[in-house]
C-alpha cells in the first residue's frame, strides 16, 4: 500500500517538475524572441564605452555581492573585443577580455582567459544567449561552472543581463545586471592659466 501511494504521489510531482523546467530560465530558446525588437546587433550594442551595475545572488537566492563594471567594445568587421573591469562591493577588482567573432548565420563565438573552450552565442530578435564554462578565481574556490548568459535589448538601448551559473545541474549563483552606454565625459573647464593667456592676448590686442 505504501509503495503504491508513493508511486501515485511521485507521478504528479514529476509532471509538475517537468512543466516547471519546460518554462524555466534554462529552457528558454533564442527562437522564442524571433519576433521581438529592436534587433540585437553586437557590433552596435556592444560597442564603445558601456557601464554596468549588477547583483549576484547565491544558491539560496540571497544577494551575496554587488558590482559596478566598466566595459569597452571595439569591432573590426565581424571580429570584436570586449574588455570588462569589475569593481565589487568587497573592494575586489577583476579584469576580463572577451574576443568575439560574429558568424554569417547570426551565431557568436566568444573566448576569454578564464573560459574553457569557446563560448557559443545565438542571436535572435532582441536577445542574445551565450553558453560557456568558466573557471572561478582561486580565491572564489576555483570551481568550473556552466553558465547560461542572456542579454535582452530594451527599446531605449539599455541591455538587461541575467546569468545562471550551475554545477552538476544545480544553480550555484545568479547574476542580474543592467548595461547601457556610458554617459559622455563632461568637457574639461578651462584652467586658470588658460584664462590668464586669454586675458594677456586680449590686452595685447587692445594695446595695438
Amino acid at each position: 500500500m505504501l509503495t503504491a501511494l508513493t508511486v501515485l504521489l511521485a507521478v504528479p510531482l514529476a509532471l509538475i517538475a517537468l512543466k516547471a523546467w519546460r518554462f524555466s530560465f534554462a529552457a528558454q530558446r533564442p527562437a522564442d524572441f524571433a519576433s521581438t525588437a529592436p534587433e540585437f546587433d553586437p557590433r552596435r550594442v556592444l560597442s564603445g564605452a558601456i557601464v554596468s551595475e549588477g547583483v549576484i545572488f547565491g544558491p539560496t537566492g540571497a544577494a551575496i555581492s554587488r558590482f559596478v563594471m566598466q566595459m569597452e567594445g571595439r569591432w573590426q568587421g565581424p571580429r570584436g573585443t570586449l574588455t570588462e573591469s569589475f569593481r565589487y562591493d568587497s573592494g575586489r577588482v577583476q579584469e576580463r577580455r572577451w574576443d568575439l567573432t560574429l558568424h554569417p548565420d547570426g551565431s557568436l563565438t566568444a573566448t576569454a582567459p578564464d573560459i574553457l573552450g569557446d563560448g557559443r552565442g545565438e542571436i535572435c530578435g532582441s536577445a542574445l544567449r551565450l553558453r560557456y564554462r568558466i573557471r572561478l578565481p582561486e580565491d572564489a574556490g576555483g570551481h568550473v561552472l556552466d553558465v547560461i548568459d542572456w542579454l535582452y535589448l530594451m527599446p531605449n538601448g539599455t541591455v538587461m543581463n541575467r546569468s545562471q551559473m550551475r554545477k552538476f545541474g544545480i544553480t550555484m549563483a545568479e547574476l542580474v545586471a543592467t548595461m547601457r552606454p556610458a554617459p559622455p565625459r563632461p568637457a574639461r573647464p578651462p584652467r586658470q592659466a588658460d584664462h590668464q593667456a586669454e586675458n594677456a592676448f586680449g590686452d595685447s590686442m587692445i594695446g595695438t
